[in-house]
């Protein structure tokens, strides 16, 4: 086969798994027991397409949850390649309370689908603390916050962002409680460099 056309077709297949996995986020998140054939259907691909890619509703549950994370871990380079330190920081909040009402959602299917618990943890605890770690080192740099936040310390402050109801008024309870977490951060900020 000809490089350029199996190329375009190793795009075809990416996209339409993102679109799989697009649609399971969703419909998973608004009914934990989706049918798979409504998941296919809405995504736009046929049954044989959608088994080669997530054999079983455990496999898509598992993959959706991890691609819901990796796509929060990648928001914040993203952000921070095109705002400054403290408004990506406080813009990446944002996208893990959506993340955190998502997986709240997605609590009942991910019961359904395992009892390995444990497993969801590591899957979000690695990329996670990696995107806290590179966005508060740049507002460190940039004495945007206060000195000496870890992540573990930012992952305690927003605790209570994964007991919000996401079935509540949850955007502006989310955004009061994160509101207050960015005020605490920059108490005590040293400011911008003296050579900057």
């Amino acid at each position: 086969m000809h490089p350029a056309k199996k190329s375009a077709l190793r795009s075809d297949a990416q996209r339409n798994r993102e679109r799989i996995l697009e649609v399971a986020l969703a419909e998973l998140t608004r009914s934990a027991d989706a049918p798979l054939s409504t998941i296919a259907r809405k995504a736009g691909v046929g049954q044989g397409t959608f088994y080669r890619n997530f054999p079983s509703r455990e496999a898509l549950v598992l993959e959706v949850y991890r691609y819901e994370v990796q796509q929060v871990a990648e928001a914040a380079g993203q952000l921070l390649c095109t705002r400054p330190p403290e408004v990506a920081l406080r813009e990446w909040m944002d996208r893990l309370a959506q993340y955190a009402m998502a997986k709240a959602g997605l609590a009942d299917a991910l019961r359904e689908a395992t009892t390995a618990r444990g497993a969801f943890k590591t899957l979000a605890h690695g990329p996670l603390t990696e995107a806290v770690t590179l966005l508060l080192a740049a507002n460190t740099r940039a004495g945007t916050i206060r000195l000496g936040v870890t992540p573990d310390d930012f992952m305690l402050a927003i605790a209570g962002l994964w007991q919000v109801d996401p079935h509540s008024d949850w955007q502006s309870r989310a955004g009061r409680l994160l509101d207050l977490v960015m005020d605490g951060l920059r108490t005590g900020a040293p400011g911008p460099p003296a050579d900057a």
